[in-house]
């Protein structure tokens, strides 16, 4: 009865030490990466895809989303070291390595490849032409930032010259653009969704062309971070990328329901109806990329659009500020 009864004392005694050491564990190394945002738009969905459907989580990884406000002040948290990647358009890491910096920035993924703004002009034209805006007034955004700079492309690939042919109003916000146009300024606006698509269902004003689709392939949004993370954080930039990759993966298979509802938590404000109409008219201009490797001539392309609208005056080599290695290590690896 003795031996049984310890025994039986053994047994519990040892259950509990497993139960304490299972509690003790170390937990899984989880690393936290703070991505600062140029803005936060829909035009990002591949990105928070990633983040709700748990990529990021499975690649051990957390994810800290910041809004930055600007590129400027994307770049700026990015060089600082407020932030470990910066989503904004590659011409600020241009602008960062003419500056001389020895530790710039450098572009290791792309996530959208073309503009994201539409044309939205007062009435309906199913047979809009560009060349239709010629003596008009387009509200076109802040002057030198890339969807200004973007519109003034295409509107010189159509042969009109602006100030010339056509003016382009760059006196007022980003955010203001859609409030002055209903208010009765310009002819024409400039908008990125859900405010275009939004505009035309309440009979505010019509979409007639997507800027993006004029002006050809362009990486217009891509990941950067600094030579020093690269060379600290190889693995999780490879990490970071494969997520990315797989959300990029993810979205060109899923239906524009299935998008909407994986994204609206990071649009609480938006309905999952708009979503789904954001969804269709980004997939209908091919707006995101596939994989996050840029292409050296669309890269060129956007060099190009800048140094037409005088805000640069030769073009950097692509090696230079775009470290494609990780991006295609991803995407041989996850196939």
């Amino acid at each position: 009865m003795i031996r049984r009864l310890v025994v039986f004392v053994l047994c519990v005694v040892m259950a509990f030490m497993i139960i304490g050491c299972q509690e003790k564990a170390p937990e899984k190394n989880v690393e936290k990466i703070i991505l600062n945002e140029v803005t936060h738009s829909v035009f990002y969905a591949p990105m928070y895809a990633a983040i709700s459907l748990g990529y990021f989580e499975e690649e051990g990884l957390e994810i800290e989303l910041v809004n930055g406000g600007g590129a400027d002040k994307s770049m700026t948290a990015l060089l600082s070291g407020q932030a470990d990647v910066g989503l904004m358009g590659p011409e600020a890491a241009i602008y960062v390595f003419n500056e001389g910096r020895e530790n710039s920035a450098m572009v290791i993924g792309q996530l959208t490849k073309r503009d994201g703004s539409f044309l939205v002009g007062r009435e309906p034209d199913e047979d809009f032409k560009w060349t239709d805006v010629a003596g008009k007034t387009i509200i076109g955004g802040r002057k030198g930032g890339v969807p200004e700079m973007t519109l003034e492309y295409v509107l010189r690939k159509n042969g009109l010259e602006p100030g010339v042919d056509v003016f382009v109003d760059t006196s007022i916000q980003f955010d203001l653009m859609g409030g002055a146009f209903e208010g009765g300024v310009g002819d024409y606006v400039t908008l990125f969704e859900p405010a275009a698509s939004m505009f035309e269902k309440e009979g505010k004003g019509y979409i007639l062309a997507a800027v993006g689709q004029e002006s050809g392939e362009v990486p217009y949004t891509a990941f950067q971070t600094t030579k020093s993370y690269i060379k600290e954080n190889p693995d999780i930039i490879r990490r970071f990328l494969k997520a990315i990759y797989r959300g990029q993966q993810w979205v060109q298979k899923a239906s524009d329901k299935e998008l909407a509802e994986a994204i609206v938590d990071f649009f609480p404000d938006t309905s999952i109806e708009a979503l789904m109409m954001v969804a269709k008219s980004y997939r209908e201009i091919d707006a995101w990329m596939d994989t996050p490797i840029m292409k050296k001539e669309a890269f060129d392309r956007l060099q190009e659009i800048i140094i037409q609208a005088g805000v640069l005056t030769e073009k950097v080599d692509f090696e230079n500020v775009v470290d494609n290695s990780f991006a295609e290590e991803v995407v041989k690896m996850v196939g």
